[in-house]
């Protein structure tokens, strides 16, 4: 590793990643470090939306909104494989605003950024659309209207990918335990997951821990923070598909709250999100009993199918900081980001807040801030360039899986869809040199071979079995009980160090 760097960067979320791939591109010497694995904290545990927060209108946030429509439209462009269009149901419920008042609201959504991929809202009478035979049929009338889905951490794993590419260091499971200002430079204490310490010099400091983001000021840096961020946890389930289609579908609580109903992994249906106040472990945040109840009763507010506690075969929670004092009603507050430069020495930047939606422009005007501080004068890159594997002709997946399905007519079609959608065009460099199915090694697991765990090892930094079966794929919702178990046993018995190319 490079000791003497231009940018460290502390945190290995969305945010990180995207400020590394934005500083690497333009030249500057960069190293990103994260405690755990990448994204293994709140960018995996979003409701997988990339979106411009339709109910951030009645909170009046339309410069976020519109900065949102505007991210989204760039991101569908740059990974067609892993983010794609989703159409929303919006049914009408009696506590809602009057029908004429939400179709306004749709029609602001649809204009306050130019909108070139996605289709626009409309009214729809439930009774006779499609989009109405899931839902209980006390509901008559509804709207349409576009947002779209992501897997949040192959979005991650896939930045980070492309800031290496570009030169930076990926240090994940190694924590960065202080830092000190020296003359014109910082001095960081880095500690590997082993126990093993190293000490790098950088000209500046970002702070991207998410949750961590005061912690870090207070505990291992001379800067104080200068916010302390209010912790809200947004818990998910996942039960088996509650309805053919591919409609996603948005439900206003009568208390005001929004809870999503969006298709996921193909047989499943992911329900969320809660926002709850969190006070305990940061690293460990998980779904209360009375939050599985909450999400459950919305379901069955809307949809016809009666879901119980026993169709829950999976839930996650990640939590949000927001600038939020504790009378805020967490649902009003801004998810819009805030960058604190402290330039008492060489320069110390703090990330906080901010959506999965916005990474993009907010690591552009994090560079923004300090690439002139460092003597770069490189210029913004990233709005028009893809992630690896978007590099889709028109960004048409469904072309391109034609493609796939000539070059490669031995892989079974559900394995060459999970393959086309995880890695894209970068399905060539794990399928290089393979002829038929024999050619993927050992299945370690249903639908895990063992040339795929060597991708992802080589390639991607993972280490465990849980970082293969639910940040790089979500296989982990369709193995037997016992699996990680055997994954990891597995793992341990075929060192990475055998691993040609490995890191």
């Amino acid at each position: 590793m490079n000791a003497e760097l231009d940018l460290l960067i502390v945190g290995g979320g969305i945010n990180g990643a995207g400020i590394a791939r934005d500083a690497a591109g333009r030249g500057l010497r960069v190293a990103l470090c994260e405690q755990h694995d990448l994204a293994a904290h709140t960018s995996s545990a979003s409701t997988k939306l990339i979106h411009g927060g339709l109910r951030y209108l009645e909170y009046y946030d339309f410069k976020l909104v519109r900065k949102s429509l505007a991210e989204r439209e760039i991101i569908l462009t740059a990974a067609p494989h892993i983010v794609r269009p989703l159409r929303f149901v919006l049914p009408h419920d009696r506590h809602l605003r009057p029908a004429w008042m939400i179709r306004a609201g749709l029609f602001l959504y649809d204009h306050l950024a130019k909108r070139r991929i996605l289709p626009g809202s409309q009214a729809v009478n439930l009774r006779q659309h499609p989009a109405g035979a899931p839902l209980d049929q006390r509901y008559r009338r509804g709207f349409l209207y576009s947002d779209a889905w992501v897997d949040d951490a192959r979005l991650v794993i896939l930045t980070a990918l492309d800031a290496h590419e570009h030169g930076a260091e990926i240090l994940p499971r190694t924590r960065c335990t202080a830092i000190r200002r020296e003359g014109d430079r910082w001095s960081a204490t880095l500690e590997a997951a082993g126990g093993s310490r190293r000490i790098v010099h950088a000209r500046a400091v970002v702070n991207a821990s998410g949750p961590w983001v005061a912690e870090f000021l207070d505990h291992a840096s001379p800067v104080k923070a200068g916010h302390h961020p209010r912790l809200i946890k947004g818990s998910h389930i996942v039960v088996p598909r509650v309805y053919a289609g591919e409609f996603a579908y948005l439900f206003q609580a009568p208390d005001g709250r929004v809870v999503f109903g969006i298709p996921f992994e193909g047989d499943f249906t992911v329900i969320g999100t809660t926002e709850r106040d969190y006070t305990g472990d940061l690293a460990a945040p998980s779904i209360d009993e009375s939050e599985i109840d909450y999400l459950l009763a919305m379901a069955n507010r809307y949809f016809a199918a009666e879901l119980g506690r026993e169709d829950v075969v999976w839930s996650f929670a990640g939590l949000r900081p927001l600038l939020a004092k504790s009378t805020d009603d967490p649902k009003s507050v801004t998810r819009d980001y805030l960058l604190e430069l402290d330039e008492h020495g060489p320069p110390l930047l703090s990330v906080y807040g901010g959506k999965i939606t916005t990474y993009r422009r907010l690591a552009e005007d994090v560079l923004g801030l300090l690439a002139p501080r460092l003597g770069n004068r490189s210029p913004p890159w990233t709005r028009t360039a893809p992630l690896p594997g978007g590099d889709i002709p028109r960004a048409d997946f469904a072309a391109f899986l034609r493609q796939m399905e000539r070059e490669y007519p031995w892989l079974p079609s559900e394995l060459r869809l999970r393959y086309a959608r995880a890695y894209g065009t970068r399905i060539r460099r794990l399928l290089a040199g393979r002829r038929g199915r024999e050619d993927l090694g050992e299945e370690v697991l249903p639908g895990l071979h063992a040339a795929e765990i060597d991708y992802l090892r080589r390639e991607e930094w993972a280490r465990t079995a849980e970082d293969l079966l639910w940040r790089r794929t979500k296989l982990g919702l369709r193995v037997p009980g016992g699996a990680a178990a055997k994954l990891d046993a597995w793992l341990a018995a075929h060192p990475l160090a055998a691993i040609k190319g490995a890191p």
